[in-house]
């Protein structure tokens, strides 16, 4: 093999590096399964879509990856959770770890009762850190990266509350950014927005996958033929059909997921 060749080898390794997997992924609430042995893998620097009719299990799926479903009274999730070649649907993993390293957004903006420059300081100074300028460079960070910086550096103790919900949720995407996660986690991030709020949340998460991982839950067809490299189609609790998204769209092999992406499901 060339040199050459060898070097378009490892690049296109590199490319196809995985971040996140599931094998066998099943969760299960008071007996009944929602979730059917899913297994998935998330290509890292790239944004994958879950579409998929409300209860079809996206969601599950998603809460699962970071496990929140383990804050759900009679919930049980079995099968492997693999991250850095480790299992982390384990018992001797600490969730809270996992969660620094698996970000989470959620659907409506959450944001805390406390100044904007806080809402981003709070889990940090919670873990130890209180130097002061290596806050402040966080918190410009954090907010530049959700393309919030230039709206609010000279409001930064202004409350959170303040702001407007699309402001509010790049605020939250900001918090997240600000633990240092490899994976952002996205339910239905931008449902609660306006179009504007929405385009603008689309264009903060291509901007984010130059450096992370991004899984999003949508039920908007034309956002997740827009924003995602890669689209898995769920339906009753099961993986219907994965592949990039431009094939989901456009050659879909499965019927069902034809169906579903052309409107004519049900």
């Amino acid at each position: 093999m060339t040199k050459k060749a060898s070097f378009t080898r490892i690049l296109d390794e590199r490319q196809h590096e995985i971040a996140l997997s599931t094998d066998d992924l099943r969760v299960s609430y008071g007996g009944h399964e929602a979730l059917h042995g899913v297994s998935l893998q998330f290509e890292r620097y790239k944004i994958t879509s879950l579409i998929g009719a409300s209860g079809s299990g996206k969601s599950t799926y998603l809460r699962s990856l970071n496990r929140m479903n383990d804050t759900v009274a009679g919930a049980q999730v079995t099968g492997k959770i693999m991250y850095r070649d480790v299992d982390i649907n384990t018992s001797q993993v600490d969730v809270y770890e996992v969660r620094k390293h698996i970000g989470m957004v959620f659907q409506r903006p959450n944001p805390f009762s406390k100044s904007i420059r806080e809402n981003i300081t709070f889990a940090l100074e919670q873990r130890g850190l209180h130097d002061a300028k290596k806050l402040a460079a966080i918190v410009e960070t954090t907010l530049k990266q959700a393309s919030l910086w230039e709206q609010v550096k000279d409001d930064l103790n202004k409350s959170a509350l303040a702001l407007s919900g699309g402001q509010q949720q790049r605020l939250c995407i900001a918090r997240a950014l600000a633990l240092e996660p490899d994976i952002l986690l996205m339910d239905e991030p931008a449902s609660a927005l306006d179009p504007i709020s929405t385009a603008n949340i689309e264009q903060t998460m291509q901007d984010l996958k130059k450096q992370y991982t991004i899984i999003i839950v949508t039920h908007n067809m034309q956002q997740a033929a827009r924003v995602s490299d890669y689209t898995a189609f769920f339906h009753q609790g099961q993986l219907i059909e994965y592949d990039q998204t431009r094939r989901i769209f456009t050659r879909p092999q499965v019927q069902l997921t034809e169906d579903y992406v052309s409107g004519h499901f049900g």
